[in-house]
């Protein structure tokens, strides 16, 4: 064979060690020499199938001096495959495709046997080449180029070299609209990205956010990961790539340290997307793996330091020059009416230190499992995840497909090792990296999405919300688990008990092979279409703006305050335009203006103008995102969503929230949401990330003094806005006259009122004399307030005018200061005008609020007064010489029904005027859903225990443990009609098993009986209402809730709880759920009664020991509830509205 520039070139490979390329040498005699110098490379186990995938990404490709595109026949397209008797024949003959090219010797020293006809073969090879897409040569004029930054801890005293580096190659750029565009990522342990491809269209704002940058930090370094994070996030149409419009795109990575996880996959991924990566790495990162990692060997450039990069700089530029893309063109989207083609697998298999000596019978598993499934037709697709600490894609669901290159992959998988065991981790990441359209899932099309866990040990982390993530997504999860598992934990992964199977050892998986077949052969996964797109006319929109207004934006409020001004200035503000509201939070949120709450632009304008910082502490983000989404995005606040008028919300963030924002987020996102993130330096871009709709809809600013800087791209994502709408429920419509008055007095009881409390007293007596109590039209409540509301009876504890009588002549003042009247007519809204308190709000009845007040308010009254009033409650306020006439015209909304006295002593003055504008009230009601008229008594309850598990508790918990084995025992589950739940908290909220988990009381009390004590602090007991809430109570985890089945929460409590119960309480309220809270001397009676809503509900023991002594109470507040079901049916619109309650009996 001549070997010259013009004929055929030569490589040599051993297996996973490059020898040369078929463009390194252009001579034979170079050629022999080198072959005459191999060496052995020695290694086991044999992995041939590695091997030929590495030819195929790394040494039949142009780069590496292949001229395939151009019709050069090419070995290892014709594969001609010589083994000794030691190999498999049928294996060469799989490898070959044609049996007659696959040769055999006796040893490898009679290969010369079989010369002459490999020469033959070779001599004669006609290929049938299968050409590549089109090169697409493209203008040089313009690029994407993204540098992926080392920002780990070993960068640290290199990065200002790193930073300049990349300032000076950007110079060289020709950065604009049209030209070239730049994005930087920062990672370490995980990436984040500093800007995107579309942030900046011009070479000074690059240059200076460049300048900004500041060092990550955090171990271990992640290379795979990070390459995965920026060809799924970075190199997208969204986020700034034109690769689809043939613009070459280009990774310039920097890096000073050896990955801790796998590289391989991820950068053959970038390779086949036709991503040309440079790595450049110092003396301490890994040679071989920054080869592995660039789209050729060349690519990969040394320096000994980070002050050595400039010293690769020319070489650099040159090798950017040179780089033409391979346009991958679009598939065209085709919609099939058919019903799903197979199913789509995924293994997430446990390689944590302890299971070791159990990975190959796991290995040999799947390949079991594999054998059974239609991979070659095309109609299942598998990947494999291994996990411990963190996950590492083995392979993705459309990496192969084949069945042959799913075993033989499944075949060279090596163990992981690491620890601890975060298979909740792993758990989110599969949903948010593998059950996803880019990584091959078919989940949109319908077709089943499979989860089958392979663990030997219980997980290090909550594995509690990624679960319900993966249900949610309607994955069906199948988990095995040994003895060293969590059976409890498993059925919490799974959602069903028949789907956490158990063996003794690894090595008895193949016992459970033929129940897992079964179970994934019959997988019938009633598949959560995504909501249709509707496009929708580009004339309306509802604009939330939800504004950080604590301590630390106090000095950037004005800047922030400007911008949302200026915004609005841009938008069409009209009846059937776009409409807009403001909420400021900080420890919790608080809105200045809902979306129905003005018409014209030039309201909306003056409303912002008067905007003041609110302050406070710590920064809950994901409160407000869960608030906004139920109390500002709903039909009563003014949303459109169900008319299909796209729905944005515009966070403006100075700081990284307190809470947790991941659960909130999510839930925007499916309820359609558009989320636009706006954070200064001081927020986390990685939250800002989560928060927003789409990572490219994170918008960056160093102050908010720079958010002019955003503008544009603002108005540019917003306009481009498609709302997935989710259809309106059926509208039911009942007319008939209201039977009274639900009368609510708030009474101020602080320290400047001791003196005329008596008279405040003796006037509602009065006017309660003048009500119709005693025939049922009429209802009463009374609260007083200083500092903070004490209720001192609801609308529903007394039924007659006599015991109302006696309750207000008993009234004793409360005292106490400041006045927080804001803070009292909140308390209203969540927890007196409801129906658990007693209202009759839903069935039309007029709600009236008569405030008498001698001061003024010390919080804001403008966001409760304003809430009341879209409740529609008429509002009638009366103030003493020391109020605020504004303040009171404010609360009531109308001048003439705020009413002043000079002193309390004057109140009979105005008994007439009160009774006048009483007797005429017509009240707008809008009501909430009705309650529903169900003519049979419900199967049974569904009943959950919440168990405070926090430090405190740990010496008391056997006692609540014996508490709940003894209720269980009262309930009627065997028959089908109790369900139970148990839920343990401390900081976060852990669910023990669901209400769906077990069907028998055995199952249960057995559950039961082996609780452990949670621990952790510090309690949060608003965290776990709202979990249960968002998690529990719902029909996926077995709540019957929407059939008419009584909802029953009993909360077992030792202390106060650190965060807010107030806004979850109220939820869990109008989600109709009865909660029972019993609690220790620890307790804070008042919050008690708060989460109960009902002062009865509340129960004190002195200690764990005691909760016997309650049983019987409990039972007989369980036995009498009547509850209201306010079920996720029927709207109910018009005036004076009502519908029959139906007492619902145990």
């Amino acid at each position: 064979m001549r070997v010259t520039p013009l004929t055929p070139t030569v490589t040599v490979q051993q297996r996973s060690s490059r020898k040369f390329y078929l463009n390194t040498y252009t001579t034979k005699r170079e050629v022999l020499d080198s072959v005459r110098g191999l060496r052995h490379k020695g290694g086991r186990p044999l992995n041939t199938g590695a091997a030929l995938r590495y030819l195929r990404d790394n040494v039949f490709t142009a780069s590496a001096g292949s001229r395939r595109p151009e019709g050069v026949p090419q070995l290892g397209v014709l594969t001609i495959a010589i083994g000794t008797r030691g190999s498999d024949s049928t294996e060469l003959q799989t490898i070959t495709g044609e049996p007659s090219y696959a040769l055999s010797v006796s040893e490898l020293t009679d290969l010369p046997k079989v010369q002459q006809q490999v020469e033959s073969s070779v001599e004669a090879a006609v290929i049938e080449v299968t050409p590549e897409l089109p090169t697409v040569i493209v203008s040089r004029d313009r690029k994407d180029i993204v540098f992926l930054l080392d920002g780990s801890d070993g960068t640290r005293n290199g990065f200002p070299a790193m930073r300049d580096f990349v300032e000076r190659v950007v110079e060289k750029l020709n950065v604009g609209e049209n030209k070239d565009h730049v994005s930087v990522v920062q990672y370490s342990r995980e990436p984040e990205v500093q800007f995107y491809l579309n942030t900046y269209t011009t070479g000074e704002d690059v240059v200076d956010s460049v300048r900004g940058l500041r060092h990550r930090g955090g171990r271990p370094l992640n290379t795979g990961a990070a390459l995965q994070y920026v060809r799924d996030n970075v190199f997208t149409n969204s986020s700034g790539s034109r690769r689809l419009q043939g613009v070459p795109q280009i990774l310039i990575l920097l890096t000073g340290g050896r990955s801790f996880d796998n590289v391989d996959s991820p950068a053959s991924a970038l390779k086949q997307q036709g991503i040309y990566v440079i790595g450049i790495g110092t003396r301490t990162s890994d040679a071989r793996e920054l080869q592995k990692i660039s789209y050729e060997p060349s690519y990969a450039l040394p320096v000994s330091e980070f002050t050595d990069l400039p010293s690769v700089q020319e070489k650099l530029s040159s090798v950017m020059s040179t780089v033409i893309v391979r346009a991958t063109p679009m598939t065209p989207t085709v919609t099939v009416v058919r019903q799903p083609a197979g199913k789509d697998v995924v293994f997430l298999l446990d390689g944590s230190d302890a299971t070791r000596s159990g990975f190959p019978a796991m290995r040999d598993f799947v390949q079991k499992q594999v054998e059974t499934l239609s991979v070659d037709d095309g109609k299942d697709r598998v990947s494999v995840v291994q996990y411990s600490s963190d996950p590492a894609v083995e392979f993705y669901l459309n990496t192969y497909t084949t069945k042959r290159e799913v075993l033989d992959s499944v075949r060279g998988l090596r163990h992981k090792g690491g620890r601890p065991l975060n298979t909740g981790a792993a758990l989110r990441y599969l949903r948010d990296n593998v059950f996803t359209a880019s990584a091959g899932s078919r989940r949109p099309e319908g077709v089943p999405q499979v989860l089958i866990l392979i663990t030997g040990g219980r997980s290090f982390d909550s594995i509690d919300e990624p679960a319900s993530a993966l249900k949610q997504l309607g994955v069906l999860t199948i988990a095995i688990g040994t003895r060293g598992s969590d059976s409890t934990e498993l059925q919490t992964i799974t959602g069903e008990p028949s789907y956490a199977l158990s063996v003794s050892e690894l090595t008895d998986l193949p016992k459970v092979q033929q129940q897992v077949e079964s179970s994934v052969e019959a997988a019938v996964i009633e598949v959560t279409p995504e909501l249709p797109t509707v496009i929708v006319s580009r004339d309306r929109k509802d604009i939330v703006f939800l504004l950080d207004g604590s301590d630390g934006t106090r000095n950037g409020f004005p800047a922030m305050r400007d911008f949302v001004e200026r915004v609005v200035e841009k938008l069409n503000v009209g009846e059937n335009k776009d409409h807009v509201s403001v909420v400021q939070y900080s420890r919790e949120p608080e809105v200045q203006f809902y979306l129905n709450t003005y018409t014209t632009g030039e309201d909306v304008v003056d409303s912002v103008r008067g905007l003041r910082h609110r302050g406070g502490r710590p920064l809950n983000t994901g409160a407000a995102l869960q608030y906004v989404r139920d109390n500002v995005f709903t039909n009563s606040s003014g949303s459109r969503r169900l008319q299909g008028v796209p729905q944005i919300l515009i966070l403006l963030t100075g700081g990284r929230s307190f809470d947790n924002v991941d659960s909130p987020a999510s839930a925007l996102k499916q309820q359609g949401i558009y989320v636009i993130g706006i954070g200064t330096r001081t927020s986390d871009a990685r939250e800002l990330q989560k928060i927003s709709y789409e990572p490219s809809y994170a918008l960056p600013v160093s102050e908010f003094t720079d958010l002019p800087s955003v503008q544009e791209k603002l108005s540019s994502v917003m306009s481009t806005v498609i709302v997935r709408a989710t259809p309106m429920t059926p509208t039911v419509t009942v007319v008939r006259p209201p039977a009274g008055k639900d009368v609510v007095f708030l009474l101020d009881g602080s320290d400047t009122t001791r003196t005329g409390f008596p008279a405040m007293r003796d006037f509602v007596q009065k006017q309660v004399e003048t009500l119709s109590v005693d025939d049922g039209k009429d209802r009463v409540s009374v609260v007083q307030y200083s500092s903070d509301p004490a209720v001192q009876f609801y609308l529903n504890t007394y039924t007659t005018k006599r015991e109302v009588l006696d309750s207000v002549r008993g009234l004793r003042h409360k005292g106490g200061r400041p006045l927080n009247t804001g803070a009292a007519l909140r308390y209203l809204r969540d927890n007196v005008f409801t129906a658990s308190a007693g209202s009759r709000r839903p069935e039309g009845v007029p709600q009236v609020l008569i405030l008498i007040t001698g001061g003024r308010s010390f919080d804001s009254i403008d966001e409760p007064a304003s809430a009341l009033k879209q409740l529609g409650v008429l509002t009638i306020a009366i103030g003493t010489r020391g109020s605020d006439p504004r303040e009171l015209q404010t609360i009531t909304g109308e001048p003439s029904h705020a009413v002043s006295v000079s002193d309390f002593t004057d109140l009979p003055n105005v008994q007439e005027q009160l009774s006048s504008v009483m007797s005429t009230v017509l009240m707008r009601v809008t009501p909430l859903s009705p309650t529903v008229t169900v003519v049979r008594q419900p199967a049974g309850k569904d009943v959950v225990f919440l168990l405070d598990a926090s430090d405190a508790t740990r010496t008391g918990f056997p006692a609540m443990r014996d508490f709940v084995q003894k209720q269980v025992e009262t309930l009627s589950v065997d028959d089908g009609k109790d369900r139970v739940s148990v839920v343990q908290y401390s900081s976060d909220p852990a669910v023990q098993f669901y209400l769906n988990t077990y069907t028998t009381k055995r199952e249960v009390l057995d559950s039961v009986r082996g609780l452990r004590h949670k621990g952790g602090r510090p309690l949060n007991t608003g965290a776990a209402l709202r979990y249960l809430r968002d998690n529990v109570f719902t029909a996926s985890s077995g709540s019957r809730r929407p059939e008419g089945v009584p909802q029953v929460l009993i909360l077992i409590t030792g202390g106060r709880s650190f965060d807010s119960i107030d806004e979850p309480a109220s939820a869990l309220k109008q989600l109709g759920v009865l909660t029972i809270a019993i609690g220790t001397r620890g307790s804070d009676p008042r919050e008690l009664e708060t989460i109960t809503g009902e002062p009865s509900h509340a129960v004190s023991v002195s200690d764990f020991t005691d909760l016997p002594n309650v049983q019987e109470q409990l039972s007989s507040v369980m036995s009498t509830v009547l509850m209201r079901v306010t079920p996720l049916t029927p709207t109910v619109t018009g005036k004076n509205m009502s519908h029959l309650q139906i007492p619902v009996s145990w």
